[in-house]
C-alpha cells in the first residue's frame, strides 16, 4: 500500500465535503487529508500518491481568483519539486449552469502546474452527462480528473466519486 495524501482548497464548503467523501470511499486509514494552506510542504516527499482538489470560482479567468486561492501559494512553494515519480489525480468542482464557459477550469490549472513540475495527472473522467459549453479542464471528451457539480447534480456526486476511486485504486495501490 502506497502512502496517499489528499490536498484540497477551499475548506468549509463543497470541495471539503467532496474531499472527505473521497477519503471515505478510499478508506480513512489509507489516505491522509489536509487543506492545502495547513499542509507542511517539507513533508511532500513522504507521499507517493497525491489527490488534489479545488473549485473553479465564477470569474472571467481563473487567475482573477488568485488572491483567495491557496493553490497558487502551494505551487509557488513547490516550484522546484519534481513530481515525476508521483501518482497524481485531481478533482474539480464547478457549476455547469451558472458558469458553463468555465466549468471545472481548475482541472486545467492543476494539470498545467503538475506538468510544470514533471508530473502527469491520472484519473481522466468522461465528460458525458454534463451540460457545459467550455472548460480548460477537458480535452477530447475527457476531463483531466473527476468533475463534480454538487450544485446542479448533487445526486450524482457519490456515484461519480465511487466510480472514480475504483478507477484510481489499481494505479495508486491504496
Amino acid at each position: 500500500m502506497k502512502k496517499t495524501l489528499l490536498l484540497y482548497w477551499a475548506p468549509g464548503g463543497s470541495v471539503e465535503l467532496a474531499a472527505k467523501a473521497i477519503c471515505e470511499e478510499i478508506g480513512t486509514d489509507k489516505v491522509e487529508i489536509s487543506d492545502v494552506a495547513s499542509f507542511d510542504i517539507s513533508k511532500l516527499n513522504a507521499y507517493e500518491n497525491f489527490i488534489i482538489g479545488s473549485a473553479t470560482v465564477g470569474a472571467e479567468d481563473w487567475r482573477d481568483t488568485k488572491d483567495n486561492n491557496k493553490w497558487n501559494e502551494f505551487f509557488v512553494k513547490t516550484r522546484e519539486f519534481d513530481f515525476s515519480t508521483k501518482k497524481i489525480a485531481a478533482f474539480g468542482l464547478g457549476n455547469q449552469i451558472l458558469y458553463p464557459e468555465h466549468f471545472v477550469d481548475s482541472l486545467g490549472y492543476m494539470k498545467r502546474q503538475v506538468e510544470e513540475r514533471n508530473g502527469k495527472l491520472i484519473g481522466a473522467w468522461p465528460d458525458e452527462g454534463y451540460d457545459y459549453t467550455d472548460s480548460e479542464g477537458t480535452a477530447n471528451g475527457m476531463f483531466f480528473g473527476l468533475a463534480l457539480d454538487h450544485d446542479q447534480q448533487p445526486e450524482l456526486t457519490a456515484v461519480r466519486i465511487e466510480a472514480w476511486v475504483d478507477l484510481l485504486s489499481e494505479e495508486m495501490d491504496f
